[in-house]
């Protein structure tokens, strides 16, 4: 079960146990996609990290002191023991990864990272930009954070969709998108159906597949992170 500790300090590196190895801090963005996924990959790693929250409705983002950390204002950030910054939610996978590779999540072989990276690609450019596009460009809780242009958010919506229709389709008989177990592509596509609960775009009731297989991410543990 993952432990987050929030901690007020912006500077300081705490210790997380990784083979007695490294001191970490996780720059946390609530409940932002990008900053829950990695929640999510660290629950299903069994793995503590001390965290710092970022307020981004409050604009804690975009302040200068953290702009040190992350200069495009992005979260979530990984400061590591010798003060290297990491902000893109994958490459922080992908360094816990690296660093505990038990449960592997990014492929065990050339063919399964190939197979994950596919649908990492898939999910990202096919889903959460539209989505996100929906969300920041038609939200009115977004009016301060976006220039927003309302057409883009409702052209996005039937891509949210054509999308959904497709995956559904591709789920059949499939227990996970893309290997017979749980991947880091599965931590992206719970993290998108939950991303499009906010512009409130639901799976419809026909798409069946889809539904199933979004219970089941539900269902583990580590969805409550």
């Amino acid at each position: 079960m993952i432990k987050l500790t929030n901690t007020n300090r912006m500077s300081s590196n705490f210790l997380i146990v990784l083979g007695g190895r490294l001191e970490m801090i996780f720059y946390d963005g609530g409940a932002a996609p990008n900053a829950r996924r990695v929640r999510v990959f660290l629950s299903e790693k069994n793995i503590d990290i001390p965290i710092k929250s970022i307020d981004i409705m409050k604009g804690d983002h975009k302040k200068d002191d953290y702009k040190k950390i992350s200069p495009l204002s992005q979260v979530p950030a990984l400061e590591l023991d010798d003060g290297t910054f990491i902000t893109e939610s994958i490459a922080i996978c992908r360094y816990i990864e690296e660093l505990n590779p038990e449960p592997n999540l990014f492929g065990k072989n050339p063919k399964e990272i190939a197979q994950i990276e596919m649908w990492q690609r898939r999910l990202e450019l096919l889903l959460m930009m539209p989505i996100a596009s929906v969300f920041r460009h038609g939200h009115p809780a977004m009016a301060h954070l976006e220039e927003q242009v309302p057409e883009w958010s409702e052209a996005n919506k039937p891509r949210v969709l054509k999308f959904f229709k497709w995956l559904n389709e591709q789920l059949e008989g499939k227990n996970f998108i893309c290997l017979d177990r749980y991947t880091v592509a599965d931590t992206t596509a719970f993290t998108c159906f939950e991303f499009a609960k906010w512009p409130k775009i639901l799976i419809p009731d026909e798409f069946q597949n889809l539904k199933d297989y979004q219970q089941r991410l539900s269902e583990r543990p580590s969805s409550k992170a």
